[in-house]
């Protein structure tokens, strides 16, 4: 059982920066791969940026791909998501997911691989 809570989240301008972060219960956050998704508000949830147990693969949705940079550390249970130059369509709730995974170096992009879930942390952008 993981529990993860997503922290961070606020108003902010566009062009701003935000870094979210996600905390970990639990003593086998190594032996996750971990996500991050958002949804905006009439949308279905979206994947944002991903990456595996060893840290050696993320991937990113093309909208967010040389902004939002995802990191790791194993150390200290958490996830973080640095998002560099806002846009006002990054406006979501945006949730951390966890995924016990066999293969150390995958990263998953859909949502029903998850298995856990953090209960989201609010992201607006103004114009």
């Amino acid at each position: 059982q993981v529990q993860l809570v997503e922290s961070g989240g606020g108003l902010v301008q566009a062009g701003g920066s935000l870094r979210l972060s996600c905390a970990a219960s639990g003593r086998t956050f190594r032996m996750y791969a971990m996500g991050w998704f958002r949804q905006a508000p009439g949308k279905e949830r979206e994947f944002v940026g991903a990456i595996s147990r060893n840290n050696d693969n993320v991937y990113y949705t093309d909208s967010v791909k040389g902004r939002f940079t995802i990191s790791r550390d194993n150390t200290k249970n958490t996830v973080s998501l640095q998002m560099n130059s806002l846009k006002p369509e990054d406006t979501a709730v945006y949730y951390c997911a966890a995924k016990a995974a066999l293969h150390s170096g995958r990263a998953y992009s859909l949502s029903n691989e998850y298995d856990y879930w953090g209960q989201g942390t609010q992201v607006t952008v103004s114009s």
